[in-house]
């Protein structure tokens, strides 16, 4: 059996609806009772009693305002930032092989890309069966005007490779 909703309670109700109190329900604004009851003569604020006050919509209002600008700033940064670090030149390096040559040094080729008339430095690294760096040299490169370069490198190597790679190329 479902509980009853007690006369207060639809009053309550359709004070919060704007519609009028149901028939046989009080009045929210009834007279003290003649035992002494302390009940108000101003009908209850019952949108403050459960946060539905001007103040309270003027505040999320402005909340989700302050938001709205707050990842319109972030989104503006970040387009302009990202714009802005474009415009460096871009470096690649390619591996095109590797020749081990004995037991401790390996032989590596790789084609590098770069704009023309910028001096470059990549570091060539050889690599051993658990992939572990047991050989490295950073490589000096000059500036040229053929934008695209073959290089080999020979690396002395701490212990047997297996392989002999690029690890990564940057602007001088």
């Amino acid at each position: 059996m479902p509980p009853r909703e007690s006369a207060d309670a639809a009053a309550e109700d359709a004070a919060l609806d704007g519609s009028p109190a149901p028939a046989g329900a009080p009045a929210a604004a009834a007279e003290p009772s003649s035992a002494g009851a302390s009940r108000s003569a101003a009908p209850p604020d019952l949108a403050g009693r459960y946060g539905r006050t001007p103040a309270r919509r003027r505040r999320d209002r402005s909340i989700l305002i302050g938001g709205a600008i707050a990842f319109a700033v972030v989104l503006v940064s970040w387009v302009v930032w990202a714009g802005l670090d474009g415009s460096r030149p871009l470096v690649q390096a390619t591996d095109l092989g590797h020749e081990l040559l004995d037991a401790r040094s390996v032989e590596v080729t790789w084609r590098l890309s770069v704009p023309s008339g910028n001096a470059t430095a990549c570091a060539v690294q050889a690599l051993n069966e658990d992939f572990t760096v047991v050989g490295w040299k950073v490589v000096e490169i000059p500036a040229s005007e053929r934008p695209l370069r073959t290089f080999t490198e020979t690396v002395r190597t701490a212990q047997p490779a297996n392989t002999g790679l690029i690890s990564h190329c940057w602007l001088r």
